[in-house]
């Protein structure tokens, strides 16, 4: 990494929801300028559908994204860790950047209890944007 992109991990327990609409903001906002990763604890068999689908009535396609297990790895190749209000235990390491965005959980929810989530995440995706490229 010649450039020295900044990179991002964004966790929560299943990787299903809102770890899933941050990372496809971060993405969709921030384009080639930061590397973007999501993981979680216990990764759920697919990502909640209407986190997909919220993310879709934005413009913005997550239905290619399949949850992952968070590992070691993955931390200690992130600049900045966010943790999403879900009590995660997270490997730390000294250096890294970590945050707990505590963020209602669309699991079980219809569209419009999720619509506000997707809608505080692009918000909170857009100040840490902002932050890592100095902007």
């Amino acid at each position: 990494m010649t450039d020295q992109k900044p990179s991002v991990l964004f966790v929560c327990v299943h990787n299903a929801g809102r770890s899933q609409m941050a990372a496809g903001w971060l993405r969709e906002l921030a384009g080639d300028r930061v590397e973007v990763r999501s993981a979680g604890s216990m990764p759920a068999d697919q990502i909640n559908p209407v986190a997909v689908e919220a993310m879709r009535e934005v413009g913005i396609d997550i239905t290619a994204e399949q949850p992952k297990i968070l590992t070691t790895e993955a931390v200690q190749a992130s600049d900045v860790v966010i943790t999403m209000g879900c009590g995660d235990a997270c490997p730390f390491f000294p250096g890294k950047r970590y945050e707990d965005w505590k963020l209602d959980d669309p699991a079980g929810q219809g569209i419009e209890s999720v619509r506000p989530i997707r809608d505080e995440i692009k918000g909170r995706v857009e100040v840490l944007l902002a932050e890592l490229l100095g902007q």
